[in-house]
């Protein structure tokens, strides 16, 4: 049997007149690390995703995930894979290249599922909180505001992060973890360092 041909559209800008203010929520972390952003009901999953990883302080080196559960998703569970990611035999998965947002999100309150590293397996609440109206000359993506620093790239997930958290407190480099942690500071975040990559030049430099 021939494989299936998937076809992936390359991310590009698209006229909205909307804009959805979106709070995504890092689960598994006390207290916890939130980031609340604007982005543009034109958006697709993937577009969705640069924003996240940008507004969080991820490096995006490994895959994603979206998953919609509920009454919106039919069989109950909707999943929604990074771009060229390979579907398990006899599982339907969607491209997140492919699907607008708004397909999912459409009133205050619906939620979807972002998971990103499927080693260290980060799991973020993307809820949508209110939809309004495009402010003339403003640039959207737009990062609100925000708590704490992201866990460190690839920091072994849950457990890992708290290692770290403890070494940063004790000022503990016996395992040699201060070190490779660098400049990180738990505690520190602010939303006006927060600067968004095109989706555009992101997914071509995943081409590379």
């Amino acid at each position: 049997m021939a494989a299936k041909e998937i076809w992936i559209t390359i991310p590009r800008r698209r006229p909205f007149k909307n804009v959805y203010q979106l709070k995504i929520t890092l689960r598994g972390i006390k207290p916890q690390i939130w980031r609340r952003i604007l982005v543009p009901e034109s958006y697709t999953f993937y577009d969705l995703h640069v924003a996240i990883q940008d507004a969080m302080g991820w490096e995006d080196y490994h895959l994603h995930r979206f998953e919609i559960r509920g009454d919106k998703a039919p069989g109950g569970r909707v999943i929604i894979e990074a771009p060229f990611t390979e579907p398990e035999e006899g599982e339907e998965k969607f491209m997140s290249t492919e699907v607008p947002i708004s397909l999912y999100l459409q009133k205050p309150g619906d939620k979807v599922l972002y998971v990103y590293d499927y080693g260290d397996d980060w799991w973020h609440d993307v809820v949508l909180e209110k939809i309004e109206p495009r402010k003339p000359k403003k640039k959207y993506p737009l990062c609100l505001d925000g708590e704490r620093a992201c866990p460190p790239e690839d920091c072994g997930g849950v457990p890992g992060y708290y290692r770290c958290l403890r070494a940063f407190r004790n000022k503990d480099n016996s395992e040699g973890l201060l070190s490779w942690l660098g400049d990180w500071n738990p505690d520190k975040f602010d939303p006006a360092q927060v600067t968004f990559e095109s989706p555009k030049k992101r997914f071509e430099a995943g081409l590379r």
